[in-house]
């Protein structure tokens, strides 16, 4: 696997750009950014899952009708 490669710093306007190789492709399509010392760490921001989100909520305390209640009984089917 490629673990580093020279590549080209783009100037526009008062942004530098960088491609970034497929060798090097995120799996995100945001990226957390920052800089230490000389060095510009990239991460891709990997957005939490539905049931990730869902785990992190408290149960819920309330009653809820029974809708079946005033329904008719279900017929059995024999195939």
């Amino acid at each position: 696997m490629l673990t580093e490669q020279i590549v080209h710093l783009e100037r526009i306007n008062n942004l530098q750009t960088l491609r970034i190789p497929s060798a090097f492709e995120l799996s995100s399509n945001e990226a957390l950014i920052r800089k230490e010392g000389d060095h510009l760490i990239i991460e891709p921001v990997q957005k939490p899952s539905l049931l990730a989100h869902l785990a992190t909520l408290e149960p819920l305390e309330d009653e809820f009708d029974d809708v079946d209640a005033n329904l008719m009984p279900l017929d059995e089917i024999v195939l």
